[in-house]
């Protein structure tokens, strides 16, 4: 089989990695996914708009801040994983 479970898990692990290593300063602020260029686009009273570049700020936002501490782990397992038996 080419493609399994495993080569699966570590392509959604290494773009997770990817997603939560993004800087703001230096590379989403300057394409427009900053969460300053996102406080711009505000609606009426605060609530956000509905546009797919707003909740692709939420979403790297999201997996900046609830994904950091369980990745590290993830990452070490599979480390670990991949000089034992890889």
């Amino acid at each position: 089989m080419l493609f399994g479970l495993g080569k699966l898990f570590y392509v959604i692990l290494l773009l997770i990695n990817a997603v939560a290593v993004l800087s703001e300063e230096r590379f989403l602020s300057r394409i427009g996914l900053g969460k300053s260029s996102n406080d711009a686009n505000n609606g009426f009273y605060g609530q956000q708009e509905n546009t797919t570049k707003s909740k692709v700020i939420q979403l790297i936002g999201a997996v900046q801040t609830l994904l950091r501490i369980p990745l590290i782990g993830i990452n070490i397992l599979v480390i670990i994983y991949e000089l034992l038996l890889g």
